[in-house]
């Protein structure tokens, strides 16, 4: 089985996947920006081959690096870098060379929050108003719709960044002044909640949740952004059974398979409101050892005997 992984150096605690993966047997190439000489030792000993590029933004150039280890490996089974910047790219490459997992078109559902909505309500899961502004005169739509204080975040973005918390009149003319007019946001109703959680795990070839957890966080995004603060996460050792049946309801409703899946939302009392489906592991140093081992077994269980 030949294991194409995109940026094997970055983020430096993501080698571990690579280690695990060759500790099964499995032939695991790189492309990657990095010189080779930079990558640690461990786990340049894990890659049968490594491409260095100049710049990992060129789609040719990848697709150039891919069809040479392609034609001196043989075909390329899987391709995968587990981080959000790479998503897209990892996409082109599959459909590029026919490999099993998300294409294009299959992001669509996990990059924009608008249509993340749509697969919460399909899944049962509480969800907060929203709506689409890709006009001016969508805003005051917008605002009239949902009702201040609201959120307005790019409908395709990450994190809290180019976040917008609306609460008068005066905000809301100040989004107008500083939106750049071409970037679709969405406006959702303001969950006065503080308390963010998680559902966080994997899914194999079939879709199966083979592995799941939860972390309730200190700070929102919002506040982290807006007050500096530092952030922190802590594992719950038993999960609230309604958060596991929202969960694994998501889950079901995206149908992504062979992934891992980090899904957050607000504790609103005694239930919980869907924030956002992201196709990746969690950030930060959140993914340890057993984890990656994880994962590099159910990757080994789709090879044929």
């Amino acid at each position: 089985m030949n294991y194409l992984v995109i940026s094997p150096y970055y983020p430096q605690n993501f080698q571990q996947f690579t280690i695990e993966l060759a500790n099964k047997g499995i032939t695991v190439l790189g492309i990657g920006q990095e010189p080779y000489e930079q990558l640690d030792e461990p786990l340049r000993n894990s890659l049968t081959e490594y491409f260095r590029v100049e710049n990992m933004e060129d789609l040719d150039e990848v697709k150039r690096a891919t069809a040479f280890l392609f034609y001196k490996h043989g075909p390329i089974d899987r391709i995968e870098s587990h981080n959000e910047y790479w998503l897209e790219l990892d996409a082109a490459l599959r459909e590029q060379f026919n490999v099993f997992g998300a294409k294009p078109k299959d992001l669509k559902k996990t990059k924009f929050k608008s249509e993340m909505k749509k697969l919460f309500k399909k899944a049962g899961v509480p969800v907060v108003p929203g709506a689409v502004v890709k006009a001016e005169k969508d805003i005051d739509k917008a605002v009239k719709k949902i009702g201040l204080p609201l959120i307005a975040k790019p409908d395709n973005g990450v994190g809290a960044a180019a976040t917008f918390k609306l609460e008068t009149p005066e905000d809301v003319d100040h989004f107008k002044a500083e939106w750049d007019g071409h970037t679709e946001y969405f406006f959702e109703k303001f969950v006065t909640s503080s308390e963010i959680c998680t559902f966080d795990g994997l899914v194999d070839r079939d879709g199966n949740i083979v592995f799941s957890t939860t972390f309730d966080y200190a700070y929102t995004p919002l506040d982290l952004m807006l007050y500096k603060m530092d952030n922190s996460y802590y594992v719950l050792k038993e999960m609230d059974p309604k958060l596991r049946q929202y969960g694994e309801a998501i889950v079901k409703a995206f149908g992504m398979k062979e992934r891992f899946f980090h899904i957050e939302f607000f504790r609103d009392g005694d239930d919980y409101i869907a924030i956002e489906y992201n196709n990746r592991p969690a950030g930060g140093f959140t993914i340890d050892f057993t984890i990656m081992l994880t994962l590099s077994t159910c990757t080994e269980a789709t090879r044929p005997l």
